[in-house]
């Protein structure tokens, strides 16, 4: 039996509106690579992650994959509500990539701040509402 010290994170479950807007965005966007993209008892799984992390995928799951009707029901109020699931990444150049995102016309939640804690950091939103941060650890 495992006490969990074996355990390694490989997928991350990200709610979005619509599957292919979702590829997209996170593809020609933020930059991000298709890991997989197939049919899927009816729908379809599609999966992202960075490029520097070939062990993390992040599944684009939409409500109509959730099985359960109630909580199928559940992640489109979520949706509707703003997702507000959140990622964060660090960069080697913060600023470089607020530019390139603020200018792609990605919804701005934060622009970059030199935090106390040692990082300068800024944060964005996809269109569901899901929290997107960039990290730079600073000296």
């Amino acid at each position: 039996m495992s006490n969990g010290k074996d355990f390694v994170l490989t997928h991350v479950s990200l709610l979005v509106g619509d599957q292919q807007q979702a590829l997209e965005f996170y593809r020609d966007v933020i930059g991000l690579e298709v890991r997989q993209d197939m049919a899927f008892g009816g729908g379809r799984w599609l999966t992202v992650g960075p490029v520097a992390q070939p062990g993390i995928e992040f599944i684009l799951e939409n409500p109509e994959m959730v099985p359960v009707p109630e909580m199928a029901e559940a992640s489109r109020a979520r949706l509707a509500s703003g997702a507000q699931s959140t990622l964060i990444f660090t960069t080697e150049d913060v600023d470089a990539v607020f530019a390139r995102l603020r200018d792609a016309g990605v919804a701005v939640g934060q622009e970059p701040l030199t935090q106390p804690y040692g990082v300068r950091d800024c944060g964005f939103r996809d269109p569901w509402g899901n929290h997107l941060r960039f990290s730079q650890v600073l000296g």
